[in-house]
């Protein structure tokens, strides 16, 4: 799909069809994921790929809005991985810029999701048994809409450019 129809496509599905995404599509959204560019690339983004049964009920103890989807991106930064200067770390940007990636790729490969920011870590963290220095960023909900479902009336509401860009 051409990249500027990508981006004007993708919306955020909260209706999905009890349809798993076949594991090849599934392989190529994870691939260009892990070419998203990160600090310094160090690379310290951890994705799980959640989809059996409890697993997914895992992700249903911390979050309302897994919206039936039968596959979860669990999208995770290593924090000793990540770049850090003085008390800065980028751990939460790189796994934003390999999520945002993620989502992309899935739109390009026709396949429905939405980021998740609302979960409880610490459900996350122990039912999956992160260690400490992992940190869980969102979620990403894969699969495909249900036939009725309509996007957010808000989808294409955006600011005029001149309020959100300026030339210096």
């Amino acid at each position: 799909m051409e990249f500027e129809k990508v981006v004007k496509e993708r919306m955020s599905t909260r209706k999905f069809q009890d349809k798993r995404v076949p594991e090849e599509t599934l392989k190529k959204i994870l691939e260009i994921g892990r070419l998203a560019p990160t600090a310094k690339n160090l690379q310290p983004q951890k994705i799980y790929v959640i989809q059996s049964k409890e697993g997914l009920l895992k992700i249903d103890k911390s979050s309302p809005c897994r919206y039936n989807a039968p596959t979860v991106l669990l999208v995770c930064s290593d924090k000793n991985i990540a770049w850090k200067k003085d008390e800065y770390s980028t751990y939460e940007m790189d796994a934003s810029i390999v999520a945002t990636h993620l989502m992309l790729a899935a739109t390009n490969y026709h396949v429905d999701n939405i980021w998740i920011e609302m979960f409880d870590k610490n459900i996350i963290k122990k039912e999956f048994h992160l260690e400490e220095n992992i940190e869980p960023i969102c979620l990403i909900p894969l699969g495909y809409k249900m036939d009725d479902y309509k996007a957010s009336p808000l989808h294409t509401d955006r600011k005029p450019i001149t309020e959100t860009v300026e030339f210096l």
